[in-house]
């Protein structure tokens, strides 16, 4: 627990009603999504402004004390935990939309804005905010900068960093700053870029000025049945092949089709591997789109194609792909995300490795993914009340992992490094470059004060209270040669 006299200081900042101390109220914060890994803060604050932000974290600085910005606690990798006497900063007060700009295609907005907000505050104008994670209803453009995240329709329109423009920033010392400008342009270094996707390590972003994209005119949302992970996955290379960008292409394997189903109840059928194939644009563009693409969805073996018939059968289409991660407590006691991504041309293969860690490890796994970037989302499912369980189904995940780098991939497509994959760090980078990101956060935090511990390795283990890695002189050695 925090020392009092901080509390009592971050009380006179923000209010006390807007400091949490006792032990049951820092429980409510221990974990986010990922529920595999628990830690528990010295203290919770919430700051109603970005003034509040700087005070706050001018006076952890003074101290010393480490801290950890937080949204809605949706992210997947266990990034925004702190473990005492680290403070967490929770940013859901700051939601505000502070501008929409429809000549400029622009919005700016405070960071505990929720993404589905913002695309319904957008629409009047016939604009949208294009990045939509599967928690879009819940998760917050603050969390989506710090994770860069993607959704199903970032295989047209691009992930997060494809649509930020501008940042506020409070600086790990307490001092704001502003990254990049309106016009999308930076002034020097691409500070902006570095920033999203840094997993809260260089700062807290008070303030977004983010890209709008119109409403499509056109929408046609199509599902294609098939027999096996196999011929869906043949589908998807069809598609990509004849030279088509579909707004989204979704896989979904057997179980995870059972799982939605007994969820949200959207009609998927009980088949093999399922697609989600969505196309938008000009009518004229889509309907002939519509027609090639389900002729490529039958050539490669589809028992069956739908193509919703309004946006009300549309929605549940989507709503059934979306509520996919929770409808998993359905059909399994207990659950593990993983995240990986492989080029498309591997996709038949590494999904029969999954197949076959599965049955090694005498473990279900769930298949659902965003087939279109190769973006996999396999989940393990196991019994967390039978011995050793968990721990199998940590080192299956881990073996898949493996399966995605050794076919050219990497280890997250979308739900960060965090405290989960740290330790696989190393099998993607050198240790020079691991160097050089350990140096650019430096740059940003030089006293390890900003969520530290995530992303770069240790020596400790996965899942283990991580510290801070400090490149060796012979990694910096190697590093000065190449440079």
């Amino acid at each position: 627990m925090a020392h009092l006299d901080i509390a009592e200081q971050l009380s006179r900042i923000v209010g006390a009603r807007f400091v949490r101390t006792e032990r049951a109220e820092l429980a409510t914060f221990a974990s986010d999504g990922l529920p595999t890994y628990r830690r528990t803060p010295g203290a919770v604050v919430l700051p109603g402004t970005a003034e509040e932000v700087a005070a706050v974290l001018r006076a952890l600085a003074e101290r010393g004390l480490p801290f950890v910005a937080r949204g809605a606690g949706t992210g997947l990798s266990g990034g925004a935990l702190g473990e005492a006497p680290a403070v967490l900063v929770t940013l859901t007060r700051l939601a505000k939309i502070l501008a929409i700009d429809p000549a400029n295609r622009r919005a700016v907005v405070e960071p505990g804005v929720v993404n589905a907000t913002l695309s319904r505050a957008a629409a009047p104008f016939g604009l949208m905010y294009a990045p939509d994670p599967s928690s879009q209803t819940a998760c917050t453009i603050g969390g989506n900068v710090a994770e860069n995240a993607g959704g199903p329709h970032c295989l047209k329109y691009g992930v997060t960093s494809n649509h930020v423009l501008a940042l506020e920033v409070v600086l790990p010392s307490g001092v704001p700053v502003r990254l990049g400008s309106a016009s999308g342009e930076p002034w020097g270094p691409d500070l902006v870029g570095a920033f999203v996707g840094s997993e809260g390590m260089f700062g807290i972003a008070t303030e977004v000025t983010v890209r709008l994209v119109p409403v499509p005119a056109d929408v046609h949302t199509m599902l294609a049945d098939y027999t096996s992970l196999r011929h869906a996955g043949e589908a998807v290379s069809r598609i990509i092949a004849a030279g088509i960008t579909p707004a989204a292409i979704e896989m979904m394997d057997r179980l995870a089709i059972e799982a939605c189903e007994e969820t949200v109840h959207a009609g998927y059928p009980e088949c093999g591997a399922a697609l989600v194939v969505e196309i938008d644009g000009p009518a004229v563009e889509t309907m002939a789109l519509l027609a090639q693409i389900e002729k490529l969805c039958r050539a490669a073996g589809a028992t069956e194609i739908r193509v919703a018939a309004d946006d009300a059968e549309r929605a549940l289409i989507w709503k059934g792909r979306k509520a996919a991660f929770a409808a998993m407590g359905r059909i399994s006691p207990s659950y593990y995300v993983q995240d990986g991504v492989i080029p498309r041309t591997r996709l038949r293969e590494v999904l029969e490795s999954i197949g076959d860690l599965s049955s090694a490890y005498g473990l279900r796994v769930a298949n659902v993914f965003h087939a279109g970037d190769g973006n996999l989302h396999p989940l393990v499912l196991y019994d967390g009340a039978e011995p050793g369980a968990g721990e199998r189904a940590l080192e299956l995940a881990g073996k898949i992992l493996e399966t995605c780098i050794a076919a050219g991939g990497s280890i997250t497509g979308e739900h960060g490094v965090g405290s989960d994959k740290a330790c696989y760090m190393p099998a993607m980078f050198s240790p020079a470059s691991i160097g050089v990101m350990g140096r650019v956060r430096d740059a940003f935090d030089p006293r390890d004060l900003c969520n530290p511990g995530k992303a770069l390795p240790t020596p400790r283990l996965c899942g283990e209270v991580p510290g801070v890695y400090r490149p060796h002189a012979s990694e910096l050695a190697s590093l000065a040669e190449r440079m």
